[in-house]
């Protein structure tokens, strides 16, 4: 078994912002990262301090979204600079990872 390093990426959204599309398609056709997975959240907030939630009653379609994927460091660079152009400030975070081959 071998280890290696990657950078794990992840992106808070909500659905009204409507980005997971044109991102999903950069992550996978442009930039061809390893993987990609999509969270929808039940409950959340951000810097507007507005409460996004789903409720039986009403099932919300402005839910929090988390974009999650990873890749090798030098890859996830380049693609860290593109996301700037494309995402508000504070809503991409990365960290360092191993993962095992």
């Amino acid at each position: 078994m071998s280890i290696t390093d990657v950078i794990i990426v992840r992106i808070y959204l909500h659905e009204a912002e409507s980005q997971m599309k044109e991102l999903m398609q950069y992550l996978h056709d442009e930039s061809k990262v390893r993987g990609v997975t999509v969270f929808r959240g039940i409950t959340g907030f951000g810097a507007s301090g507005e409460i996004h939630s789903s409720k039986l009653i009403d099932m919300s379609l402005d839910l929090p979204i988390v974009i999650e994927f990873f890749d090798a460091p030098e890859k996830i660079g380049d693609i860290l600079i593109e996301l700037n152009k494309k995402i508000k400030p504070g809503h991409v975070v990365h960290w360092p990872a191993k993962i095992n081959l």
